[in-house]
């Protein structure tokens, strides 16, 4: 059971994920800017860009601007067969305007519909070739007739501009924590609002933290096209930054655990999220290899990038049944799954922040006893578990095992590493050193 505090937070979550599950958003447009404001409702000091149609990101360039206020297919009879407002799916994302008739066989060369899950609308785009499209569910789809179909989409495909919010939260050190999510899907839960929705939520939770050790950057892009603007524009900065990075993806229902790697294997946020998964929350979960990457780290961990970046998610994308389809709704996440989500980076951005590597002040071991920090088993010689724990953070307390890789080897918990050093460094036994890269265990 969840304390109140957490029913509290659960829910909060979980509104925030049905006010924003409506909007209808694409890679650009209005959709964009009504999430990313009513983000900034819940982050006041959150900042929105807006870059230029046409401006050049690395190899790609900056689209054209979508936006859409009505579509739908009307039969002979002059039923809505197809329409956009009962559920923005239904549309392909960036479809051109369009007001004409068709034949039933001209139609169907437009349609698109899933055969093994006939209730499910799928979710299709085509952001960089001009065309239109409707999407069905393909029960409705066999129940088409021959005759001629009206079809309309009020859409407007111009120049414009992509948009997307950051906001950078003061630590003691520049060293910075990155966490990045997704505002370019249309109403889809788990795949789009989920995400959004725990990193506006991990952002509040930060801002009350008093004191934060590192610096955090909180990102909020149209995914692929708008993750390569914001590296194109801050690349240098992520660079010299970036400690440790987050997707915040897919972290709202609450069948599973995942994580996605990064390109290059072991770097610290993967160490974190292994650690966190298995010896802190103890639960299960799917470690996937960078060869499975769909989102977001394609970008941060590409070549010439190369930023230390993973992700935690509950059931990963494109593994569930309901992934890109209208399935994918406000049903298929809950207030407990996005909590779980909540809870998997809260704790991962907690052992980073706790993380250090310390090295013994003394030659040989000391003498813990005369400290009061050795105490056997009534009876015997074998030691308590708190004075085993002394023992072996003492015995790896090197300068080159940061606190995360003692705590690996040992197979415990960092947190309780951690309690251990700050007493050994109380003790005089212990002194902090600069960083360095861990041994393997």
């Amino acid at each position: 059971m969840l304390d109140q505090s957490k029913n509290n937070l659960s829910q909060q979550m979980y509104e925030f994920a049905k006010k924003i599950f409506p909007f209808p958003r694409s890679l650009t447009g209005d959709g964009v800017r009504q999430t990313l404001q009513a983000i900034k409702e819940l982050l006041p000091d959150l900042k929105i860009h807006e870059i230029p149609t046409g401006t050049k990101v690395f190899d790609w360039e900056v689209p054209k601007e979508w936006n859409i206020k009505d579509a739908y297919v009307i039969n002979s009879d002059g039923l809505k067969v197809i329409d956009w407002h009962k559920n923005n799916l239904h549309v392909v994302s960036y479809s051109i305007p369009i007001d004409t008739t068709v034949t039933l066989k001209e139609l169907k060369e437009h349609l698109h519909s899933l055969p093994d899950q006939p209730d499910a609308i799928p979710y299709f785009t085509s952001y960089y070739r001009p065309t239109w499209g409707f999407c069905m569910a393909h029960r409705e789809y066999q129940k088409l007739r021959d005759g001629n179909y009206r079809v309309v989409i009020n859409s407007q495909l111009e120049p414009g501009h992509l948009t997307y919010g950051d906001l950078i939260i003061p630590g003691r050190e520049k060293k910075e924590i990155l966490l990045s999510t997704y505002i370019c899907h249309p109403s889809m839960a788990n795949n789009e609002c989920s995400g959004p929705v725990v990193t506006t939520f991990l952002c509040r939770w930060i801002l009350n933290q008093k004191k934060r050790r590192y610096t955090y950057r909180l990102v909020f892009v149209p995914e692929t096209i708008g993750a390569i603007a914001y590296i194109s524009r801050n690349l240098d900065a992520l660079r010299q930054r970036v400690k440790a990075g987050f997707i915040l993806t897919c972290v709202g229902d609450d069948r599973a655990y995942s994580l996605m790697p990064a390109r290059k294997s072991g770097v610290l946020p993967e160490r974190v999220a292994r650690h966190v998964l298995a010896l802190v929350l103890k639960v299960p979960y799917t470690k996937y290899t960078f060869l499975e990457r769909g989102s977001d780290e394609r970008q941060y961990c590409a070549p010439g990038v190369d930023l230390p970046v993973v992700s935690i998610m509950r059931s990963k994308y494109g593994t569930y049944p309901e992934y890109h389809t209208s399935l994918d709704d406000l049903a298929l996440i809950s207030p407990d799954g996005l909590y779980g989500g909540f809870l998997a980076t809260k704790t991962a951005i907690e052992v980073i922040e706790v993380n250090e590597t310390f090295k013994s002040t003394v030659v040989c071991e000391p003498w813990f006893s005369k400290r009061g920090l050795r105490a056997p088993l009534l009876g015997g010689t074998t030691l308590t578990p708190w004075s085993a724990l002394v023992s072996n953070v003492m015995a790896y307390s090197d300068g080159e095992y940061d606190l995360l890789a003692i705590a690996e080897t040992i197979g415990c918990s960092i947190f309780d590493v951690a309690e251990v050093a700050a007493t050994l460094k109380q003790n005089g036994l212990l002194e902090r050193v600069r960083e360095c890269t861990p041994k393997p265990r």
